[in-house]
């Protein structure tokens, strides 16, 4: 086994692993940067979600730092230059290339990687970033209170190496890191008696309470076509199965309302295909429509599956032994088949029949050879036992009562906004709950005993309830991009997390940094920040 050592290693290359990596370097330091995966850039392309940002982020111009805009600017830029869209349609200002409902920047998942590996290519160039792919941390070397070194091995070859750093941040989706070096760390669903929290679970406890996870996949549309996929060898399982707290099937259009629980019923198509918008799964996560080219350029819309249908709670990932694991990421994967499957083959379709066997699954889109992304969907990892842990009472409007906005932490590192929104468990159904546009506190950055591992995505201080609103694309860019600022900081002062966040001038100092030289927004107009976040569309992400 080799070893070697940098300023700053960040494990993890995800929206946050990336952000933090181009703070580190912009702040002067090394970086080596490693990712499980072929591509950067974590839900927004390896998971192939759409970003789902707050509702401000165009008009007015706010929700996110410098460096997520640049993200955002250079992708539609790329749509500008590179495709040949209709020129009134170029001339759109908000251009939302795939018109999907869910963001107002619905777009293919090879755009962000490219845009991703435009804004990391100067510092591959200088060699300050070292950028390791199909790498994953196998081990983790502990002193006392530090973390020294995480060993990490690649897919492809099996080779080991030693990564020793003054600072290591774990942007793992599932918060990988704090289980290896031994860093304590929740995971599931708190109860009431710890937090106080009103949505937390009554009585105890339960760590295998985590929300689902989705095997999300790309398709199109080829009407009198057949793309019929092999019956997937778990099909009958998923075609009868109901879940007691679900209205029907798995397999079916109907699923639950995430703030009523109500029985929504929602096919595929209502309607035609081409329409700009439309209330039907179609037009939800479309990420390319085609009536925004000229006629014969594309044949079919692209959409991007991330249904409730998806929603796989038999079993989590952490907290579980490697084999059970690997149970349930086969089981998320056979019900994503099995869904694409019924779809096919059994659906009601709009004429009374049944299946659309011209549905296709897009497997050029997502860059595998069975048109599924090339990882889950995670929406909850493991979390840091933090100097501060932001609880529903902070965020939350029916927490807060009679108070009017989130709290105000004078420690603020971002500004993020999206609802209090968690996915379907083992246990329990949607819960869906209305809060404020809110801040990321500092001390959710800090771990209460080790001194240089910082979180570098979902997986800092908060609960399993304000977990769902600190988890989408904005949010965790900005976590990640304070950790790596931190890191560097840290680095450049001689100062210790603790104490630039205990200090009140090295607070200040910190924060500063964080506006002045990476454009930070560390809180919210006050006319936005006393709006509460409330539902657009029936279907949570």
């Amino acid at each position: 086994m080799n070893d070697t050592q940098t300023d700053i290693l960040i494990v993890g290359a995800g929206m946050g692993g990336t952000a933090a990596a181009l703070a580190a370097l912009r702040l002067g330091r090394r970086v080596i940067l490693t990712e499980e995966t072929d591509w950067i850039g974590g839900q927004l392309t390896a998971q192939i979600v759409p970003p789902d940002e707050n509702p401000w982020i165009d008009t007015h111009h706010t929700g996110c730092t410098a460096s997520y805009r640049l993200l955002r600017d250079g992708i539609r830029d790329v749509y500008r230059r590179a495709y040949p869209m209709l020129p009134e349609v170029k001339a759109r200002p908000f251009l939302n290339p795939g018109s999907g409902n869910v963001s107002p920047l619905c777009h293919e998942p090879r755009l962000s990687v490219a845009v991703l590996n435009e804004m990391i290519a100067p510092y591959l160039s200088n060699g300050r970033l070292t950028l390791w792919l199909r790498t994953i941390p196998v081990g983790a070397e502990t002193d006392g209170d530090t973390v020294r070194a995480v060993t990490l091995e690649s897919l492809d070859t099996g080779e080991q190496i030693a990564v020793a750093a003054p600072y290591i941040i774990d942007a793992t989706e599932l918060g990988d890191l704090l289980e290896l070096a031994n860093v304590e760390h929740v995971m599931g669903a708190e109860s009431q008696a710890e937090t106080g929290e009103p949505h937390a679970l009554e009585g105890d406890a339960d760590p295998m309470d985590q929300q689902s996870h989705s095997w999300c996949f790309a398709l199109s549309y080829y009407p009198g076509e057949d793309h019929t996929i092999d019956k997937p060898e778990d099909y009958d399982f998923w075609r009868g199965y109901k879940a007691d707290f679900w209205p029907d099937r798995m397999l079916s259009w109907t699923t639950s309302d995430p703030e009523t629980l109500a029985p929504i019923v929602r096919p595929i198509f209502a309607g035609p295909t081409d329409a700009p918008s439309g209330t039907d799964l179609w037009h939800y996560r479309r990420i390319a429509y085609r009536k925004f080219y000229p006629a014969g350029f594309h044949r079919s819309d692209i959409v991007v599956v991330n249904w409730p249908q998806l929603d796989y709670w038999l079993g989590p990932l952490v907290g579980v032994s490697e084999e059970e694991k690997q149970k349930n990421l086969r089981g998320a994967r056979q019900l994503s088949l099995s869904l694409m499957y019924w779809m096919q083959t059994e659906a009601p379709t709009e004429d009374g029949g049944q299946g659309y066997p011209g549905l296709c699954m897009r497997g050029d889109v997502t860059d595998t050879p069975d048109g599924l992304a090339k990882y889950p969907y995670i929406r909850e990892s493991r979390r840091i036992k933090a100097e501060f842990t932001v609880l529903e009472q902070h965020v939350g409007v029916e927490a807060r009562g009679d108070l009017k906005g989130a709290e105000q932490f004078s420690d603020t590192v971002g500004i993020g906004s999206y609802r209090i929104d968690l996915h379907p468990s083992y246990r329990r159904n949607y819960l869906d709950v209305t809060n404020w546009p809110h801040q990321i506190p500092l001390g959710a950055l800090i771990p209460q005993r080790v001194e240089n591992l910082l979180p570098g995505n979902k997986n800092l201080g908060v609960t399993h309830i304000t977990n769902g609103c600190y988890r989408l694309h904005p949010v965790e860019w900005t976590i990640g991009e304070a950790a790596g600022a931190l890191a560097a900081h840290c680095l450049n002062t001689g100062l210790v997390p603790r104490q630039v966040r205990n200090t009140p001038q090295h607070l200040a100092d910190f924060q500063a940094l964080l506006v002045n030289q990476l454009g930070f927004v560390l809180e919210w107009p006050e006319e936005l920040r006393l709006t509460p976040r409330v539902k657009f569309d029936p279907i949570g992400i």
